[in-house]
């Protein structure tokens, strides 16, 4: 298969080019868009234009016609998270995507998912311009570049601006606004953990399994202080030249512990369940082996003790319990440097420039890895055999031989650790000011890297895991050796006796276990400049308007390049526990765009209009890849008078096809699925429906299913890919009734057509048997022995197509309110975000049908998506320099995908999958300024302690440990203190 990649020499010489970039950049005066509002300043001194998300043109009333989240750094201080997924993910609009708590499937990143609508269709910025993408294993900026102690502000966005930003905002946009206008010195220290008493009822399962398998199932204690995270950080800031320059540098580090999910007594085992309830299931690759002899009519079988008797394998005491060795909370450690500066050259000219570092290591832990369903020619001579091991094998007489398929956990070796480190560079720098009377301009360029390198280790050989089960005796010696060291293919073969228990040694296991590397990079670069008037001075104003018309409008020119190169292991699919091979990919999409925008005030400080506005943006952007793109968006403004307002946009956004989904190679994967129906003594579907899969007659009640539910998908790229299109609405009403009070109502709705994806493996599956289409069938191919999983043949083709339609819809909800107490209390301060969701539908395949899923959470829905849910909190700002909060985090119920009645939907329920239930949290903080210069804050979110919703369907979207930790409180209740020191 041809690989479009750089040279490995290219790839070393990177970081030396970024340093030197970097030197480069310490060496200009520093800065980033001017984007806090401006304080009252003396005449003659110059004031910072404002700017907000989703315009490059300062609106005269610093609000759009688009709805915009804010969380401004107070907010931040009080929820006392210093991981920035974990912040955003609190918010109504936002749902889970990769972060700490995922180990299975990590990529080493923090990535925000808006809507529910995807990574790749969320766009972040850092001070209006983009963060580069993450990593070469996915394409989603990485929020672990940003220093969270830093961040002034977050604004969210959402709604399509791709006409504004160009492509990937579909969702909406992220924008960080850096506290680039710091002065003195900032000390912050953070400490947290968790506190957890276990008493789920799950615990009485895993102590049935512990009294007959101590070595496998354990219930844990109670938990005082674990999962610690700690973590610090310098801020300097300071003006120089007479206040023509200001400079910030900011240096943090941060370390988080390991929290393995035995720790936890609803996630100390992998649970599955049945009509009575939760069962502590596992995967049928277990410690003791699972041997299934494939001719003769011979049933499976395990080893029973170090003598090598066997006995029947029995799938409910002989599954092999892995959740406990996975992590809930990944270990990692991290190092931030940033820079901001500007300096005023003259009146007309400001230099500014950014610099940002990171140094990200984490490692994500799962389960050891083994011998996954490999099929192994075994001989009666193997001299490793015992007398009932060959018995088991039918094998009678010397000479004969018996192909059998072999599962065998590798727990001599230890869990699989992927070993994960990400490296980013981003420098800023460009010149902005007054080019003629009232014409600015901002010309900037942009340089962005993230180098990668993964170490998977403990991993299985396929190819030295069937050498050194192919034994025969030395003719000389007489000793067991393996077959290819006696006829020279590999002389460093050593026999793999896992015929007894306790037979396996270090020698066998140096042998068979290897590592896996992986290294890569993905840049980006971007030149633009813009031009921006208020053309109130040419007289261009309408008559009933006080300001004049406003356009922007400029050029931009935009690289991204991925490569990642694996090495021999990982390319040719020799890991066992990888799923299929991981190939290298490479490739460069450049593009060439034009914008302008205009605002127009029609009437101001009118009868019944005291404010009517129209917005409107246009881009067209054109790719290397053949593809050329018109993107636009309008937006009216409605203030009858000044205490309520309207607003609504109507836009077109695009999001061109990544490098990954482009160019990324072919390879197997998993998927996860319940059963195969076809597979079993007495398989769910008719011998007719399974033969349209694949099934002959002979295998019909003979095929061995996968009872860890994965199966075999292929996956990969495809360089034909068009641009998803997206069509957004807003409408919203603004509202302050009266004093200190303020309320939002905003309709969204968002729909994308054209949408990159893979037609889920279960929905080709079922519509096969449904039907017997060919267009579905013919993506199936079973293997010799015909199931889904066993052998690297089996496989459904599920690779990138424009084959889906996307469409979400619901309301935001928010209020402000604030008041003072009298005799002197303080004041109380109310804030509320909620979002209703009314439709969150998908069409998995053009013409299939389509099904929604709000409400919902499962194998085809993923990720819960609640009807309601919100965030508020109360603040009570006493005289004593103390400061109180409680935070009500919500979040409504969602039931089992299979529950509905669409049929792309449902399925088989069990009572205790049907529903995760209803979350409600309650967190304290509090803030004591000991004086101007210290404060302490300490806080405890899911101060009840409470678990989190169970299922054993969470296979999908992003869970781990039996829950969606990157949703729910997974791991208990969290205790934070942070202290502040200011000079």
């Amino acid at each position: 298969m041809s690989k479009t990649k750089q040279s490995t020499t290219a790839f070393v010489q990177k970081p030396s080019v970024l340093a030197t970039g970097f030197a480069l950049t310490l060496m200009m005066a520093q800065s980033a868009y001017a984007q806090q509002p401006a304080a009252a300043a003396k005449k003659d001194e110059k004031v910072d234009k404002i700017e907000v998300t989703g315009t490059r043109i300062p609106p005269p009333n610093l609000e759009g016609a688009s709805p915009v989240t804010v969380i401004d750094a107070a907010a931040i201080k009080v929820d006392g998270l210093v991981q920035v997924e974990n912040l955003l993910n609190n918010l109504p609009q936002v749902f889970a995507a990769q972060g700490s708590n995922i180990s299975n499937g990590a990529t080493g990143t923090a990535t925000v998912n808006l809507r529910g609508l995807g990574t790749a269709r969320t766009l972040v910025l850092v001070n209006g311009r983009r963060l580069p993408p993450g990593s070469p294993r996915i394409w989603a900026a990485d929020l672990n570049q940003i220093p969270a102690a830093l961040v002034k502000r977050v604004e969210i966005l959402t709604g399509g601006a791709s006409s504004v930003y160009g492509s990937d905002a579909v969702a909406g946009v992220v924008n960080f606004i850096m506290n680039d206008k710091f002065e003195g010195v900032q000390i912050d220290l953070n400490q947290s953990g968790y506190n957890h008493e276990q008493g789920n009822s799950v615990s009485s399962i895993v102590a049935g399994r512990a009294a007959t398998n101590p070595a496998q199932f354990k219930v844990p204690g109670d938990k005082s202080f674990d999962g610690k995270i700690f973590d610090m950080s310098l801020t300097l800031g300071s003006s120089f030249d007479g206040g023509r320059g200001h400079a910030v540098a900011f240096l943090g580090y941060q370390k988080a512990d390991a929290l393995l999910q035995s720790e936890r007594d609803y996630s100390a085992c992998a649970l599955g369940s049945n009509a009575a309830g939760f069962v502590c299931g596992g995967s049928g690759t277990n410690a003791t082996g699972n041997f299934i002899p494939l001719s003769g009519g011979l049933g499976s079988f395990t080893i029973a003790d170090s003598n090598g008797t066997t006995r029947a394998f029995n799938g409910a005491l002989d599954q092999y319990n892995y959740g406990p060795l996975n992590f809930f909370q990944r270990p990692a450690e991290r190092h931030t440097f940033s820079t901001f500066a500007h300096y005023d050259i003259n009146d007309k000219a400001r230099v500014y420039t950014e610099f940002n570092f990171h140094d990200d290591r984490s490692v994500a832990q799962i389960a050891p890895s083994g011998i996954f369903g490999q099929i192994a020619t075994v001989s009666f001579d193997n001299p490793l055999l015992t007398a009932s091991s060959r018995a088991a094998l039918g094998l009678t007489a010397a000479g004969q031989t018996r192909d059998v398929l072999i599962l065998r956990r590798n727990v001599e070796g230890g869990p699989r650790q992927d070993d994960i480190r990400h490296t980013s560079y981003r420098g800023v720098a460009g010149i902005k000011g007054e080019l003629v009377k009232n014409w600015d301009y901002d010309l900037y360029a942009q340089r962005g890297e993230v180098i990668y390198q993964s170490t998977y280790k403990n991993e299985f050989s396929v190819e030295r895991t069937l050498r050194a089960l192919d034994v025969v005796r030395d003719p000389t010696t007489g000793a067991a050796v393996c077959r290819s060291a006696t006829n020279g293919t590999d002389a460093s073969c050593v026999p793999f006796n896992l015929w007894r228990l306790g037979g396996i040694t270090p020698d066998q296991l140096a042998y068979i276990q290897g590592q896996g590397f992986q290294r890569g990079f993905t840049s980006q670069s971007i030149v633009g400049v813009s031009l921006s008037s208020d053309l109130g001075y040419m007289g261009w104003k309408l008559p009933g308007a006080k300001n004049g018309v406003g356009v922007a409008f400029g050029a931009e020119r935009r690289s991204d390049q991925l490569e990642l190169d694996t090495d021999r292991s990982f390319e040719t699919g020799d890991l066992a526990g990888q799923g299929g091979p991981t190939i290298d990919v490479g490739g460069k999409v450049k593009v060439k765009e034009i914008f302008a925008e205009a605002r127009v005030p029609i009437l101001e400080g009118q009868p019944m209009a005291d404010y009517l506005n129209l917005s409107a943006s246009v881009r067209r952007s054109d790719y290397n890849t053949g593809v050329t793109t018109d993107t636009w968006g309008l937006g009216l403004e409605y203030a009858p008078v000044k205490d309520y307002r309207f607003r609504g946009s109507v836009s077109r956004a695009v999001r061109a096809p990544n490098v990954v989904e482009l160019f990324a190679a072919q390879g197997l994967g998993l998927y996860d699925n319940d059963a195969d129906p076809c597979a079993g003594a007495t398989p769910l579907r008719s011998l007719a429906d399974c033969q349209r899969t694949g099934v002959t007659a002979a295998q019909y009640g003979n095929i061995i299913d996968n009872p860890a539910g994965q199966y075999n998908a292929l996956f990969g790229g495809n360089p034909n890919l068009k641009p998803e299109k997206a069509d957004t609405f807003t409408l919203g009403l603004v509202a302050t009734p009266f004093k200190n009070f303020s309320a939002t109502l905003d309709y969204f709705k968002v729909e994308v057509d054209d949408v990159v994806g893979t037609v889920a493996p279960t929905i080709t599956l079922q519509q096969c048997l449904d039907t017997g289409s060919p267009t579905f069938c013919s993506l199936i191919t079973r293997d010799q022995i015909g199931s889904l999983w066993a052998l690297t043949t089996a496989r459904i083709v599920s690779t990138n197509q424009n084959i889906a339609s996307l469409k979400t819809e619901g309301y935001d909800i928010g209020a402000n309110y604030s008041m003072k107490l009298d005799g002197g209390w303080g004041g109380l301060n109310f804030n509320m975000t909620g979002t209703y969701m009314t439709k969150s539908e998908v069409e998995p395949l053009k013409g299939l049908g389509k099904y929604d899923c709000v409400g919902l959470y499962g194998p085809n829905c993923g990720t819960p998506t609640p009807e309601w849910r919100h965030k508020f909190r109360a603040t009570w700002n006493t005289p004593w320099n103390l400061d109180l909060s409680l935070t009500w985090r919500y979040f409504d119920a969602v039931l089992l995908d299979r529950t509905s009645s669409n049929p792309l939907l449902r399925g088989t329920v069990n009572s205790v999958d049907r529903e995760l239930a209803q979350q409600n949290y309650i967190d304290l903080s509090a803030a004591y300024n000991i004086n101007k210069m210290f404060t302490v804050r300490a806080g405890i979110n899911n101060i009840t302690d409470r678990d989190p919703p169970l299922s054993a369907q969470v296979g999908a979207g992003f869970g781990n440990g039996n829950t969606y930790p990157q949703v729910y409180d997974a791991v208990g209740r969290r205790i934070f203190v942070n202290f502040t020191a200011k000079f």
